[in-house]
């Protein structure tokens, strides 16, 4: 009899489960890992056939290196829009200059300490209104590239943003120096190391 209780119980637990992910949109670590990395071999994919890729004019592609996807560096970050979209300017890899709107600022705890970064919006076509952030952190130029590393992100109005490192990724000229890219603004160089994303190329 204790047993069939017992059967009985956790039968209410594990629906009980199924029904808060179901309502949370949870997804399960293993079936996370398997997306990140269905997301790089299409990247690797792409790098390694398209014609828009950087290593279409004739560099050989050896493969990119990414840190182990980690879901702490899936962060759901605090979300503070700017009250007035003002242009920032930022210095590019060939000593150039790019402007950029700023879109806000994500602010969020890792590693015991507080981070803010700023967001920014792309103010010219074909790209206008995608969100840019770049960054730098302590892997910089040691274990990533070092002028620093991208992220998409998407915002939906509210006050949160989610912030993905896993899929931080370098931009076009740290493959080649053919390509022009913004570097990342002061305030988004950060003091502590992240983990996640992809690695300096190796050439």
């Amino acid at each position: 009899m204790k047993q069939k209780k017992y059967l009985v119980w956790v039968s209410v637990v594990v629906i009980t489960i199924i029904i808060f992910y179901s309502f949370q949109g949870g997804e399960s670590t293993a079936s996370y890992i398997e997306k990140i990395e269905k997301e790089r071999e299409e990247t690797g994919n792409f790098m390694r056939n398209d014609q828009d890729s950087p290593f279409q004019n004739g560099l050989e592609f050896k493969g990119l290196s990414y840190y182990p996807p980690d879901p702490k560096y899936k962060i759901k970050a605090h979300f503070t829009p700017s009250e007035k979209k003002s242009v920032v300017t930022l210095a590019t890899s060939d000593q150039k200059e790019r402007k950029y709107l700023i879109y806000g600022h994500a602010t969020f705890q890792l590693n015991g300490k507080e981070n803010k970064l700023l967001i920014l919006e792309v103010a010219n076509q074909p790209f206008k209104g995608t969100l840019l952030l770049a960054f730098g952190d302590a892997t910089s130029a040691i274990e990533t590239y070092g002028a620093g590393r991208y992220l998409d992100v998407e915002h939906k109005n509210g006050r949160t943003i989610e912030l993905d490192f896993n899929l931080a990724y370098n931009p076009y000229c740290a493959y080649s120096s053919e390509f022009s890219c913004p570097l990342p603004p002061q305030e988004n160089l950060l003091e502590i190391p992240i983990e996640a994303g992809e690695k300096d190329y190796a050439f």
